[in-house]
């Protein structure tokens, strides 16, 4: 749900929010904009729904070294990535986004509902360590920007003095930057599948940021235009492509764990499943013949050969068969393909680009496509 200090802001866009709870700002009231402003120019995203975790404390990293499945041991204040927490069987339990503020002072960053039960899980791990678990979401409330124009917009909002960060999940502090007050942490980090930023300021400054960055540039955009970039980009979203019930590799999270680093929970299922290939589905991008929306949950079926008989004389011992090969996870219209796509678990030997699936009992179908063909 969006920030309550946020809201009176939302609503002067003509944001246009669902009545679940929590709410949702759908759209702004043009989609297609919205979304050309993330490819062409910059698109601002509410993200002030997420949660994060302060943990602190003399052992405070040697601690996050031995459980999340990202280095974190080599990171120097400023410095982050995304990371993993992972079940002993190697399932995906939280996905995280790290960042060290200083040497004994480390902050997870997730999304809404992630934080109470990592907690949970973190304390369960805690002995006599030198550590403490505090959850900050409240001072959290960050806002998201990408799109080729957004590193030109957070130039003119930090000062010709400010140089921003070149790596990704790099961070600064700025206290009062142009046309603020208060301290605000900028984090370079992908958004939605594209180059973005991260500007986390704090309840009591949402909103002036929120208009300076839109006074700037920065177009307001909905989770409608957000989920098309998400889709075509081929990136999961935790709680509805990613869950406890994937590894690593099949939700497609190379970027959030190393093979390379000592002993942590889950690394030796993941190792092995690196080594092996051993992956029985892996989420896959798709493109629709059609445009209506398709329901998560909803199956892949494929036609396969028929088997031939086992007395050798070439007569097929049984008719083709339409095997269930997938499970869809996420649709989006996407503007890139110019038709609905969808986000997938597509079985082993089944995941080349061209091959094609009738969704449920038919007759609408769906098509793999490499994420690399999606244009930006």
């Amino acid at each position: 749900m969006p920030s309550p200090a946020l809201l009176p802001h939302l609503s002067a866009a003509r944001a246009q929010l669902t009545q679940s709870t929590p709410a949702l700002c759908l759209t702004f009231g043009d989609v297609p904009s919205e979304y050309a402003a993330a490819r062409e120019g910059a698109a601002l995203f509410d993200a002030t729904d997420r949660e994060s975790l302060l943990v602190t404390g003399a052992d405070a990293r040697d601690f996050l070294q031995r459980l999340l499945a990202n280095r974190v041991t080599e990171l120097a204040p400023g410095q982050g990535n995304r990371t993993l927490l992972l079940s002993a069987t190697g399932k995906v339990l939280a996905d995280l986004d790290l960042a060290v503020i200083d040497e004994q002072a480390f902050e997870l960053s997730g999304a809404a509902g992630t934080i109470a039960p990592l907690a949970q899980t973190l304390d369960r791990y805690l002995f006599s360590e030198d550590v403490t678990l505090t959850d900050s979401s409240a001072e959290h409330t960050p806002l998201e920007l990408c799109g080729p124009a957004a590193h030109g917009i957070l130039a003119e909002l930090c000062g010709p003095a400010v140089a921003l960060p070149a790596e990704q999940h790099a961070s600064i502090s700025l206290v009062e930057p142009v046309g603020l007050t208060g301290q605000i942490r900028v984090t370079r980090l992908a958004i939605a599948g594209q180059p973005g930023w991260r500007l986390a300021c704090g309840p009591d400054e949402v909103g002036n940021l929120w208009q300076r960055l839109t006074a700037l540039g920065a177009a307001p955009a909905g989770f409608i235009a957000r989920e098309s970039l998400r889709v075509e980009a081929g990136q999961g979203l935790w709680g509805t492509d990613i869950s406890d019930a994937v590894y690593p590799q099949e939700a497609c999270l190379e970027d959030a764990f190393s093979l390379a680093k000592g002993c942590y929970t889950g690394q030796e299922v993941v190792a092995k499943i690196d080594a092996h290939e051993d992956l029985n589905k892996r989420l896959t991008l798709m493109t629709c013949d059609h445009d209506d929306p398709v329901p998560a949950g909803t199956r892949l079926y494929r036609q396969t050969a028929a088997r031939r008989s086992p007395e050798g004389n070439g007569e097929s011992g049984e008719p083709d068969a339409w095997r269930d090969l997938g499970v869809v996870t996420t649709w989006a219209y996407s503007f890139a393909f110019g038709c609905g796509a969808v986000l997938a678990y597509v079985k082993r030997g089944h995941q080349e680009p061209g091959t094609r699936f009738r969704l449920g009992a038919g007759p609408q179908s769906v098509t793999v496509e490499p994420v690399a063909a999606v244009p930006g």
